[in-house]
Formats: C-alpha cells, sequence, structure tokens
C-alpha cells in the first residue's frame, strides 16, 4: 500500500473517500486475470484481533486498500502526530459506495448479517440508486468451512460481481476471505462487519453529537453491554496502552 500510516503495527491507507473509490476503480478496472484485491476496515477491535492472530496481522501487510472505520484511529493518530486525512464508518461509507458503483457500472453482491438483511440493503440502496447493481445477497450464518461455504463461492462465481462485500464480523470475514479469495471470481473482496444491518435500516446510528465526539463505541456498549463489554470494556485500554507504547518507541 502506498500513503499509508501504521497504528500499533496494523497499515491504514491515508485516504480522502474521492481518493478511495479512485482506487477501487482502479482495481475493478485492472486487466487480466489476478486475484480479488482486498479492502480491510481498520478499527480497534481489528487492530487488537490482528495482535492475536498472525494471519490477521499478515493478511493486513497485504491488503491493497485498508479503510479508516474508527474514532479510536483517529485517537491515536493525535497521540502519535499522524495527520489522519478522513475516517469511513459504514453508516456513511456504504451509501458514497453504492452511488459510485452506480454511476461508474460497478456490481456488487452482498454477503453477511441475519437472514433478509442483507437483502434488505440491497432493496433500500436500489431504492435510493435505481441503477446500482447488486447481483445478489446472501446471510452470513452457514458453515464456513463445509459445503454450504463451497455452494456460496459457486452462486457468487456464477454471478460474477465486480466488489464483494463480506460482512460476518471480525475474525470470522477475514479468515473466510483468506481462505476462499484465490477461487473467488471477483475483483474486489470489502470487510464490512456490521454494515449490512446499518444499511438495512435494522441498526440504528449513535445520536450526532456521540458520533461527532467519537462515542458511537459507548452507544454501542449501552445497546449490547453483554456482548459488547469484552469488546470495548477491555479492548479500548489494551489499544491505547499500544499507542502510548509506540509513542514512547517501545510498540
Amino acid at each position: 500500500m502506498n500513503n499509508e500510516y501504521d497504528i500499533t503495527g496494523f497499515k491504514i491507507s491515508n485516504l480522502t473517500l474521492d481518493e478511495l473509490l479512485a482506487s477501487v476503480l482502479h482495481l475493478v478496472r485492472r486487466e487480466g486475470r489476478v486475484a480479488p484485491a482486498v479492502v480491510m476496515s481498520a478499527n480497534v477491535h481489528s487492530i487488537n484481533s490482528a495482535h492475536k492472530y498472525q494471519w490477521l496481522s499478515r493478511m493486513n501487510e497485504r491488503a491493497e486498500l485498508v479503510r479508516n472505520d474508527s474514532a479510536g484511529v483517529q485517537l491515536a493518530g493525535r497521540i502519535l502526530g499522524v495527520t489522519i486525512k478522513q475516517r469511513m464508518t459504514w453508516a456513511d461509507f456504504g451509501w458514497d459506495l453504492a452511488e459510485f458503483c452506480q454511476d461508474n457500472d460497478i456490481s456488487m453482491y452482498f454477503l453477511g448479517g441475519r437472514e433478509g438483511v442483507a437483502n434488505r440493503a440491497r432493496s433500500r440502496l436500489v431504492e435510493r440508486f435505481p441503477r446500482l447493481r447488486v447481483l445478489g445477497a446472501h446471510h452470513g450464518f452457514f458453515d464456513k468451512t463445509g459445503g454450504d461455504s463451497d455452494r456460496v463461492v459457486n452462486e457468487i462465481n456464477q454471478l460474477g460481481p465486480d466488489i464483494l462485500v463480506v460482512g460476518f464480523g471480525v475474525p470470522i470475514q477475514e479468515r473466510w476471505i483468506l481462505e476462499n479469495q484465490s477461487r473467488l471470481a471477483t475483483r474486489v473482496i470489502m470487510t464490512g462487519g456490521n454494515c449490512f444491518s446499518f444499511l438495512a435500516g435494522i441498526e440504528s446510528r449513535a445520536p450526532q453529537w456521540m458520533h461527532q465526539n467519537g462515542l458511537e463505541w459507548l452507544y454501542r456498549l449501552m445497546k449490547e453491554p453483554f456482548r459488547m463489554s469484552r469488546r470495548y470494556i477491555l479492548g479500548n485500554p489494551l489499544f491505547l496502552i499500544r499507542v502510548i507504547r509506540q509513542r514512547m518507541g517501545n510498540g
């Protein structure tokens, strides 16, 4: 990756929205048969996970693009003296990407979420962008290592989308991408996390004042304390300690 910065060993592309979309277009339009390019998301959870799983750290090193998806990354940048151009969460970026794909005739496929969620996201996006081509959608509740996974891969390959968005959550989505990247007939694969719930209108966004102050994590923790407590109550301080160590030259 060019034009990047490092947060505790995790490489992130330092791009504006327009620069990121232009880079995605370049990856889609590459000539010849090449393995799908991977566009990852960077947030506190994915960075912490890369410290836990060596394979995820290596995947980050090889990714063509890594989009900043986190207020935590912004905070880390300020501590480290890095000027970060832009933060792009799926709740906003998903709509920008859909419009861009419509305008450039780029097709998509949605994979992830509960039954019907990806299809609902597809319907809402196409309602706003009628020329958007979302060729298919499939839920994320299938055996990621068995015949179910093979059938999903075959369906995607038959449709041949330009961009595949995979939203299983970290690190399950990254592991599935890593294991299937070489046999997927698509140009770009993006990690989506919980993106389909936001795009489908099922998951509500934090109030504007929380969004502006980087407190979406607190909003999610308040909504789902049992599921999110380990990620945020333990994960956020651990991330901050690693950033401070990096600032002191020990990261």
